[in-house]
């Protein structure tokens, strides 16, 4: 087997642990495939290095992230591209993605014999149109359209399949997938949804409202949006809290289904909802 490792390195636990599992699947007679910005870090153990991650991910089975929900997001994109399964090692403080805490790494060489579950993970497709041409971004979590720093607030006109819904003056709008919902949503006041929902969730950033609430959009819904900015003021898009956009008045912003999905592989029949309150029970202080 064929495991791409993609590691942290920011994170001195997260390398160490990457040497752990790299050593382990070695000795399973897997082959190992890094990033070659690695190198440094893991001298003397056998492992194949690629240039870029598409080419990584491009040319493995599987895929082990080392690291927090940001690695496991960033990587995530990749994995859907190239349908590569993803199990993330949690060396984050919350790790809500991520299935294998560092205790727990031995099992994984259950990848190795087959021994574990998939789960597929409802994406966004977020397309931005300007000047009549459009590009597409992959959202693992969110997408969030909202008023630059310095900003006013803004006035956002909402449209589901063509027809104008609703209007919000905010400080934006941010498009959640279930996997996303205890990500920036949460914090924002959003609902949280198990993750093998497939639903696009609405949350309004700071209405100007007493009665703006989150929004459940079945998952074959198109939702597009067009932003009134006022003079001397600005608007981004941001996906995933990585990519940003800038968006003019004249844009618009169509959010959908990915025609992607993304396979997250867990080595444990945990509920959900056990796991959400033993994550948010850590988050206290």
């Amino acid at each position: 087997m064929k495991i791409g490792i993609v590691v942290n390195l920011s994170k001195e636990k997260a390398i160490s642990c990457a040497k752990e599992v790299a050593i382990l699947l070695l000795g399973k007679n897997a082959d190992i495939y890094m990033l070659s910005d690695c190198t440094t870090y893991f001298k003397g153990i056998q492992i194949t290095y690629f240039q870029t991650i598409e080419l990584l991910f491009e040319n493995c089975d599987m895929a082990i992230t080392v690291g927090g929900d940001g690695t496991i997001i960033h990587a995530a994109k990749y994995a859907a591209k190239y349908e590569v399964p993803l199990i993330g090692v949690n060396v984050g403080r919350l790790g809500f993605a991520a299935d294998v805490e560092p205790e727990e790494i031995s099992e994984l060489t259950r990848l190795i014999s087959g021994d574990y579950s998939t789960e597929n993970r409802f994406l966004l497709d977020v397309e931005v149109v300007k000047d009549g041409a459009s590009k597409h971004y992959l959202a693992v979590n969110d997408a969030v359209i909202a008023r630059g720093q310095f900003s006013k607030i803004i006035d956002l006109h909402l449209s589901l399949n063509g027809n104008e819904i609703s209007k919000y003056r905010a400080d934006g709008l941010l498009f959640s997938t279930p996997t996303g919902s205890t990500a920036y949503s949460l914090s924002a006041g959003g609902p949280i949804l198990a993750p093998q929902m497939e639903c696009i969730l609405l949350t309004p950033v700071c209405p100007h409202s007493l009665f703006s609430r989150s929004v459940l959009f079945s998952g074959d819904s198109t939702l597009s949006v067009k932003v009134k900015i006022p003079n001397d003021c600005s608007c981004i898009l941001t996906i995933d809290g990585e990519k940003n956009v800038d968006i003019l008045a004249d844009d618009r912003v169509i959010i959908k289904k990915s025609e992607l999905q993304l396979r997250f592989v867990s080595l444990h029949n945990r509920n959900f909802y056990d796991l959400l309150n033993e994550k948010l029970k850590e988050r206290e202080i």
